[in-house]
């Protein structure tokens, strides 16, 4: 039997994605393109949407385990990475995945696994330094913190930083998916936002923020400055939500004396006073 070629339209989730397989295996559809952003697209081909069932994605998960226990986490971290295209090669390698089983997982070289391997360790790599290197805010006894990574990673982030600050309630804003996890209570939730802007932090932030300021620079060696090493080690990427690498008006509170200081006189040169009255006036 003859595949139809079509391009796809979901929700743009996970399970959104599962449907779509379960839809082109029971239609006996091929699809040449996914959409989850809800864009018009423009085609000779027959564009179908694709709604979400929670059964269906479920059949799916299932199948996908029954080749490999690993085939569904893989799948999953795979549908979270920021690789171009990344729907169509996850559909490859699951359609891989039911022609010749667990055995292709095995094989990083295969060229329908090597994309979506290569991705999944982009993913770890980046998750791995954002454990380190998300810096929080005490904003009125609630810790926020910004990031903008390259791949979804706030499902990932999720178990980490509930169970490290599990007596706190914070929250995580990823700028670059527009995603916001909340945690409070024992309980979190992830949901998209189309716009954030964090409040001022209180004063006692900024003193801790100076504090931790100051720590970085005494404890940098300056005769053993290595530029290269640091952002091997310290992507400059980051650095844009990181408190060390802040500009000066990060750490002085709006209101304070020093943030609203006007321009005074050069060094050494004492400011001028009051002028006397009995002093002639400018010429007209």
């Amino acid at each position: 039997m003859v595949w139809t070629d079509t391009i796809y339209q979901y929700d743009g989730t996970f399970d959104g994605f599962l449907c779509c397989v379960y839809e082109s295996y029971v239609n006996k559809e091929f699809p040449i393109a996914f959409d989850g952003d809800g864009e018009w697209i423009f085609s000779l081909c027959p564009v179908r949407t694709v709604n979400t069932v929670s059964e269906h994605a479920r059949r799916i998960y299932l199948s996908l385990t029954k080749r490999s226990p690993l085939a569904p986490q893989i799948i999953r971290k795979g549908f979270l990475t920021c690789l171009a295209d990344k729907e169509q090669h996850l559909y490859a390698l699951i359609r891989k995945l039911y022609e010749e089983g667990a055995s292709v997982l095995r094989n990083r070289g295969d060229p329908v696994f090597y994309p979506v391997a290569k991705a999944i360790r982009h993913l770890d790599g980046e998750l791995e330094k954002l454990r380190g290197f998300i810096r929080f805010s005490d904003l009125n006894g609630i810790l926020g913190a910004e990031i903008e990574p390259k791949n979804r990673v706030l499902p990932l982030l999720r178990g980490h930083f509930c169970s490290r600050y599990a007596n706190e309630s914070f929250f995580i804003y990823d700028r670059t998916h527009r995603e916001l996890l909340l945690y409070a209570k024992g309980k979190s939730r992830l949901i998209p936002v189309d716009s954030f802007e964090m409040a001022n932090p209180c004063k006692e932030e900024y003193l801790y923020r100076n504090l931790w300021k100051k720590f970085y620079d005494t404890i940098a060696i300056r005769e053993r400055n290595n530029s290269r090493c640091q952002n091997t080690q310290m992507p400059k990427r980051y650095r844009g939500t990181m408190t060390e690498f802040q500009p000066e008006s990060y750490f002085t509170p709006p209101e304070s004396p020093a943030a609203l200081q006007g321009p005074s006189a050069p060094g050494g040169i004492p400011a001028p006073g009051k002028p006397s009255e009995s002093l002639p006036s400018a010429p007209g």
